[in-house]
């Protein structure tokens, strides 16, 4: 399955990528909201991996423009801001999944095969 996976840090955009690869899913790189918006046009995603903090539209603009899309792919919101505030807000706004960083690898993963029905 196609991931979209949108943060700005390489640190963790190249686990990610591999683990997720690892998982045997394609994956699309997003460092910005803009970039994502634009990988989301093309459609074919099933999962949306995403941060909130992003340079330029962050990702809170990212799920309010998903939310006006007739087909969307799943989000799983991956973010360092922690507040219960942002994470009703994410919900509120469409994702179907919040973790906080850090995270566990195997967390994640078990997230993100939930969430596509894999187990």
């Amino acid at each position: 399955m196609r991931v979209l996976l949108v943060d700005d840090e390489e640190s963790i955009l190249v686990p990610l990528e591999f683990l997720l690869k690892k998982g045997g899913h394609e994956v699309v790189l997003a460092r910005t909201g803009e970039e994502a918006l634009r990988a989301l046009e093309e459609g074919g995603f099933a999962l949306v991996v995403l941060d909130l903090m992003l340079p330029g539209l962050d990702g809170f603009a990212v799920l309010e423009a998903l939310r006006e899309k007739p087909s969307r792919p799943k989000v799983l919101v991956l973010t360092a801001r922690g507040r219960e505030a942002d994470r009703a807000k994410a919900m509120a706004l469409g994702a179907e999944a919040f973790m906080t960083k850090p995270f566990s690898t195997r967390a994640l993963m078990e997230e993100v095969r939930r969430l596509l029905g894999e187990g």
